[in-house]
């Protein structure tokens, strides 16, 4: 029996993901693709998670989640600002554009 070779630092992907509730209490787990900060908030990019290949949907949405902390501790929420919205999201484009196809 031949032992498996493994090349070092060569490590399966493994996902960030994040189980969020909506607001009808479903809940919709998410992989985390990108963060950055600006204008000293802390942003993340999320899509919807898919667990088989042939499960993805090529026009998932990306959301954008903010980083806020409160005396409980670490919170996300939906931003709703339009023009942090535009901001935030067009960094995240350029950011994410070498890597996933977006159009």
């Amino acid at each position: 029996m031949a032992d498996e070779m493994k090349t070092p630092g060569a490590e399966e992907y493994q996902p960030d993901l994040m189980t969020l509730e909506d607001e009808d209490g479903n809940e919709i787990t998410f992989e985390v693709i990108d963060a950055l900060d600006h204008k000293g908030v802390h942003y993340l990019a999320v899509v919807e998670y898919a667990e088989d290949e042939e499960d993805v949907d090529e026009d998932a949405q990306l959301v954008i989640l903010s980083v806020g902390e409160d005396a409980d501790g670490e919170y996300l929420d939906v931003v709703d600002d339009d023009e942090t919205l535009m901001e935030v999201g067009a960094l995240f484009e350029k950011r994410l554009s070498d890597s996933f196809d977006i159009g």
